[in-house]
């Protein structure tokens, strides 16, 4: 080694050579690193020289294919191709993809770049057992222009291989053989061979149209209090109005009733009540369609009580999201200021109604928690974040800035939260626990150094061990405080002396807002997503509770209105989908990610991400069982139709089967399905117990037979004619028309077929539950879409009866009750209404401000999104229809929303309405469920 490479005087030159010599940080070990660099470096060619040689493969098998493909369709009816062709194919198609048996629920694209990838690691791991020579690193670096050539030319030819992919998908989304036995999809290049039922006599005269059965949003579960501040308001309706995932919900704890707003095209992270206590704003952050379109960050400005959009601020304006926002009071709610999540924290001030920007300013690069108008200066703003509060002077065109000076006062960390005495007054509380009131001086400044007056402290108070999270100034004039580390409620009289004190119990997690309630009662929004109705007389009633980490698992109870869900938060969670409660939750030991009732309906498996799974009495919560299949995550659990077998699908590749017996209290092991080369995604019982069909992660469907001892059946297409007890594979012949044209294979995460069979409900990962005709045999089939969740829908299951649809999201912890409509036979100009939502009282006056609701006018600088959002949300009634898009096959799945088409349920448009027609309809009827009750006086 030392022989090839240049002296170090030759590289470094002779003083630096001395001070190579002299230095003392400069070790021995120093050579060895630079010896252990160059082999690194020649092994890194080494493995891009073998990429290029097997994405040269890749393109050839792929040009290959597509001959072959064009060939086929051409000579369809004239010749047979020649008996080693399909076998020369059959080879090539497999030597270029991979298994796809990574560990994540969300596999790697399984590319030819990753096979390269994987055949390199193993050169890799041949060169590294023999020592590099000298020569051959030498050479490494001489002809390293030769590499970035070959790197060159790696790049050009994985775009040409995209490209001839997305040609030769055009030509073969599906293909027929001769026979008519069976067709074949493709996933990323890989073909998926499905057998044809023997009563279906000619394929090409199957249909798929869309079901006549429609999706209403009925309920949501949860409330987003981990990671935001201030979001919980009683209204004068008697609704608290708090948000989940891309839905504002308006809850109405006495009557047990819900309605929503849903304008949102993604999560919602603030909100604001305008003085009136009946126009809201919310502003939800940037999100990506899925065609990876932007969906721009935006405040939405709507009406409580007609659920109508009436103004959208801030497209194009904001950037990533908007962090806080309010309306101004001193001037009765004309203007709204927010603060965006920027880097810069932008600060805009808007006239909302006309929609003007009044003015424009970075305010820090420091996180800003709170920005609110002063109540009776109209001219003052002021925001708080990271060490700092700022005082911002607006005259209507401009912002100016002055510090708040802490002088002998301890700099807190972070100034949390703010609220005004009636004397106009500023209370801020901080990281410390500390309130300190801020008074403003009427001392003359020095000419030129700013406006006159500015704020200073004058009191300072320690209120709270911890931080000061939240102030809410009551009606009365008095205080809530709410304390972060020490969870109590304190409530302070005029003059800020403490009266009356609440902690908050500690399984319900810190505070994060409070606001007033009615007569001597508040409400507490914490930490782990529960709102708390309290008085400091009474303690708390818990109103609204969820998940506290991404959800996955969900079952629906055989014969009651019960359902089970199970989350990363350890938590398993019973509801009641009637009466919208919680029965029971207990803690497990570990995340659980999937569950399934007992045909008996007396225990529930749920499965977690280490291998091990419990069983649960339904009825008591105690636990049943525990057992351990293998050391990685399970994630499907599946019973027998009569509770005689458990099937438990694992991500090592294995679907283990237990024979149960004493209604699912005791569980001994039958056998191991050994087959499949990817995890376990999706499995299906046969109603005899003979037979498991099961989807993996690399678009395999294989079938089992489990009496001859869990052997895989070779011949596929001896189970064609199989009947299965429920369908939640997302592969095979009945349900392969969901894949929307394109997909990548994890497009999809769940399915389910309803027990009258004649709908499938889909979970994708865009947000969006569909609901498709049963069976659903060809390609690109219509669908109705439905949007409400703000992250990848994770799992969907029909009650017992199929009268609702439950929809669980990932990352928004939320869980959607949909109502399933039947399609009724009525005249087209008849509105269907549905009752069963909301009891409020319908007030006579409401139809008419409906119908005078203003619409943005045509001018405004909306994108094609958000300009029929916008058309949307101001129509009540098809936002009773929770925002669902109609997909044609001849759309090629575009994001043109034709919510709900028809206004009559069960009737869907194929297109989009005009807006003049979308008007009238609005304005002429409206459901009852969507009939809000009167503000209070």
């Amino acid at each position: 080694m030392e022989g090839s490479l240049p002296g170090p005087a030759s590289v470094c030159g002779s003083s630096t050579l001395r001070s190579f010599c002299t230095d003392d940080s400069i070790s021995a070990a120093s050579t060895s690193d630079v010896q252990d660099r160059l082999s690194a470096l020649e092994l890194r060619v080494q493995q891009q020289e073998d990429e290029i040689t097997v994405l040269k493969a890749a393109l050839a098998d792929v040009l290959r294919r597509l001959a072959i493909s064009e060939d086929h369709v051409a000579s369809v009816k004239k010749s047979v191709p020649s008996k080693g062709q399909p076998g020369i194919r059959e080879a090539i198609s497999m030597s270029c993809i991979t298994n796809g048996s990574g560990a994540n629920r969300k596999p790697s694209h399984t590319s030819s770049v990753s096979v390269a990838r994987k055949e390199t690691l193993s050169s890799a791991a041949k060169s590294m057992k023999r020592p590099p020579t000298t020569e051959k690193s030498h050479n490494s670096w001489e002809n390293s222009d030769d590499s970035r050539n070959k790197l060159l030319k790696v790049v050009s030819t994985s775009k040409l291989i995209s490209k001839v992919i997305k040609n030769t998908d055009k030509h073969k989304d599906v293909i027929i053989n001769q026979e008519g036995e069976y067709i074949k999809m493709f996933m990323r290049g890989r073909p998926i061979t499905m057998f044809i039922p023997s009563d279906v006599d000619n394929y090409d005269d199957i249909r798929t149209e869309l079901p006549p059965e429609k999706l209403k949003l009925e309920w949501v579960y949860g409330y987003r209090g981990k990671d935001c501040r201030a979001n919980v308001y009683l209204l004068p309706t008697g609704e608290i109005v708090y948000f989940i995932a891309s839905v504002v919900v308006l809850f109405n704890y006495e009557e047990r009733t819900q309605r929503h707003y849903l304008g949102h095209t993604d999560c919602v992270k603030c909100l604001a009540i305008h003085p009136d206590k009946i126009r809201i704003a919310t502003g939800q952050i940037a999100g990506v369609d899925k065609d990876g379109r932007p969906l721009q960050p935006h405040v939405r400005v709507w009406d409580s009580v007609s659920l109508s959009t009436l103004q959208i601020i801030g497209l194009g304006t904001f950037e990533r999201g908007v962090g806080c926002l309010d309306f101004s009071k001193a001037d009765s709610g004309v203007h709204l200021c927010v603060i965006d999540d920027s880097n810069e924290h932008m600060l805009t001030v808007w006239d909302w109604q006309k929609k003007l920007k009044g003015a424009e300013i970075k305010t820090t690069n420091e996180v800003v928690l709170a920005v609110e108008f002063h109540p009776t200066d109209a001219n003052t703003i002021i925001t708080c974040g990271k060490s700092h509060i700022f005082f911002w002077t607006w005259n209507g065109n401009s912002l100016t800035r002055k510090q708040g000076i802490f002088g002998k006062y301890e700099k807190p960390k972070f100034v949390q939260c703010l609220a005004f005495l009636g004397n106009g007054d500023v209370l801020t509380g901080d990281s410390g626990g500390v309130i300190l009131t801020w008074s403003k001086t009427t001392v003359e400044p020095t000419p030129g150094k700013g406006p006159k007056g500015v704020y200073q402290i004058s009191k300072q108070i320690k209120a709270h061990d911890g931080s000061v999270f939240t102030l809410c100034q009551m009606r009365n004039g008095m205080l809530l405080t709410g304390g972060g580390k020490d969870r109590k409620i304190i409530l302070w009289d005029h003059d800020l002396n403490p009266e009356r004190e609440i902690e908050v119990p500690d399984q319900y997690g810190t505070i994060r807002a409070v606001a007033e309630g009615k007569a001597d009662q508040f409400l507490v929004g914490t930490s782990r997503n529960f709102i708390l109705r309290g008085a400091f007389n009474d303690g708390f009633q818990i109103e609204v509770q969820g998940h506290t980490d991404e959800l996955w698992g969900l079952a629906t109870h055989p014969f009651k209105d019960l359902l089970l869900t199970c989350a990363q938060d350890r938590q398993v969670c019973m509801w009641n989908s009637v009466e919208h409660r919680l029965e029971w939750t207990r803690l497990v030991d570990e995340p659980g990610h999937c569950a399934d009732f007992h045909p008996s309906g007396t225990v529930v498996a749920i499965g977690t991400h280490s291998g091990r799974w419990f069983v649960l009495d339904a009825e008591t919560r105690d636990l049943v069982s525990i057992h351990t299949d293998g050391n990685e995550q399970l994630s499907v659990m599946r019973y027998s139709v009569d509770g005689t077998f458990l099937a438990v699908g694992s991500h090592d590749n294995f679907i283990y089967l237990y024979v149960v017996s004493e209604n699912g209290r005791k569980y001994s092991r039958y056998g191991k399905c050994n087959g499949h080369s990817s995890y376990i995604t999706h499995l299906d019982w046969s109603p005899d117990n003979k037979y498991i069909m099961s989807n993996s992660g690399d678009y395999e469907i294989l079938y089992w037979d489990i009496p001859s001892g869990c052997k895989l059946i070779r011949n596929r297409s001896e189970c064609k004619d199989i009947d299965w007890t429920t369908y939640t594979c997302v592969l095979g012949f009945q349900v392969f028309g969901v894949w929307p044209e394109g997909s990548d294979g994890t497009d999809i995460n769940a399915l389910v077929r309803s027990h009258s069979r004649k709908v499938i409900a889909v979970a994708d990962d865009f947000c969006k539950v569909h609901l498709f005709q049963y069976p659903c045999s060809k390609a690109k089939a219509p669908s109705h879409k439905y949007s409400a969740h703000s992250s990848h829908v994770t799992n969907v299951s029909f009650t017992h009866s199929d009268s609702h649809l439950i929809s669980t999201g990932g990352k928004d912890m939320s869980i959607i009750q949909w109502k399933l409509v039947e399609k009724l036979s009525l005249p087209q100009n008849e509105i269907v209404a549905d009752t069963t939502l909301t009891k409020a009282p319908i007030s006579s006056t409401e139809n008419t401000m409906r119908s005078d609701t203003p619409t943005p006018p045509p001018s405004q600088p909306l994108n094609e999104t958000a300009e029929e959002e916008s058309r949307i949300s101001n129509s009540p009634t098809l936002l009773e229809n929770s925002l669902e898009h109609t997909v044609e096959p001849s759309e090629d799945h575009s994001e043109e929303q034709s919510e709900g088409g028809s206004e009559v349920l069960g009737e869907a448009a194929c297109g989009e309405q005009p807006s003049e027609l979308r008007e009238q309809q609005a304005g002429c009827a409206l459901p009852e469920d969507q009939q809000a009750p009167a503000p209070l006086p």
